[in-house]
């Protein structure tokens, strides 16, 4: 009885991951006033950021209070020479006070409703952190600069979270679900948020991308050279359109997996916090573990990132937050 409650259970899941959950990836094209153009100027920028965080300040843990300090000066003072009046949602914890750092957009039509592209400022203690999580904290930083001129419909959130790793992961004490947790009881309106969690590492030789479920290298790519958008089953429309406007947007390949919160690794950031409240929200990750053999130790360094890639994850971010921001309300 078990063996076979096992094989249908197996079947069951393998149904749902071939023809409810698989959205493949299709060839990019290039739309006209979408796509930015991104030189080796940006290349340069991303660079200097991830040298800045993960070389000339190190790890970044809740053990490193000065660290974690540096590093919010350091986002502060980049989006204040941007053009932007950053705040900071500040909490305790253990007697200190850590901050999630916001830069907004106000919306032109529906100020009411939000957009939240989000990534962790922190890392595990002892780690430079260069793919976790610096590489993302750097695209959100020049996706800052991307949209500074920008005027979308609804009000976008471009916010750096404090304390996502461990020893506060899942904890009330993750940055992320400070902000949720305080969005919900305020009845903030957010259309949807965009997780970026480990965006650097990538390669080309097939077989050294690994998953959750040993049957999904029958349905995915297992070159490790593309972008995944993660999302639960309240998310699937979301997943879907980010999907289609990064292939619109970008030259990176997209892979996308939309599924329960049971599968490994699937919650594993921000966006769990969001889920947590109810939110619509997704993950857009170059998978972390599955992929990257430097995951939480010293070797997450800058040299194994690759920014040509991180630079076309750019142009289809640019062109997410403004797809979210002016899209017609979903039903």
């Amino acid at each position: 009885m078990t063996v076979y409650f096992l094989l249908v259970l197996a079947l069951v899941i393998l149904f749902l991951a071939y023809s409810v959950l698989k959205i493949k990836y299709s060839p990019s094209v290039s739309i006209p006033g979408q796509a930015l153009n991104h030189d080796r100027g940006s290349i340069s920028q991303l660079y200097e950021h991830v040298k800045h965080l993960s070389v000339q300040i190190g790890s970044r843990s809740v053990h490193d209070y000065d660290a974690i300090e540096a590093t919010k000066n350091y986002i502060e003072s980049t989006l204040q020479n941007l053009g932007y009046a950053p705040t900071c949602q500040d909490y305790e914890y253990n007697g200190r006070v850590y901050s999630n750092i916001i830069a907004s957009i106000r919306g032109a039509e529906y100020p009411g409703e939000t957009i939240v592209i989000g990534a962790h400022y922190d890392t595990v203690y002892g780690t430079p952190g260069a793919d976790d999580n610096a590489s993302a904290v750097a695209l959100l930083l020049e996706l800052c600069r991307a949209l500074r001129d920008f005027s979308p419909k609804r009000t976008l959130k471009l916010i750096f979270f404090t304390l996502e790793e461990p020893p506060l992961f899942r904890s009330r004490f993750m940055g992320s679900y400070v902000y949720a947790r305080e969005a919900k009881r305020k009845e903030e309106n957010i259309r949807a948020m965009v997780c970026l969690e480990m965006v650097g590492y990538y390669g080309d030789k097939k077989g050294n991308q690994s998953f959750p479920l040993p049957f999904m290298s029958f349905f995915y790519s297992t070159t490790p050279d593309f972008i995944a958008v993660v999302g639960n089953l309240k998310s699937k429309y979301l997943v879907k359109s980010i999907k289609s406007t990064l292939n619109k947007s970008s030259e990176i390949p997209v892979e996308t997996l939309t599924t329960i919160g049971l599968v490994p690794g699937v919650d594993f950031s921000d966006h769990r916090s969001f889920w947590k409240m109810g939110y619509p929200a997704v993950m857009i990750t170059d998978t972390a573990f599955y992929r990257n053999p430097n995951y939480h130790s010293a070797r997450d360094t800058i040299d194994t990132l690759n920014f040509d890639k991180m630079s076309q994850l750019l142009d289809g971010l640019a062109g997410v937050a403004k797809d979210l921001s002016d899209s017609p309300p979903h039903p």
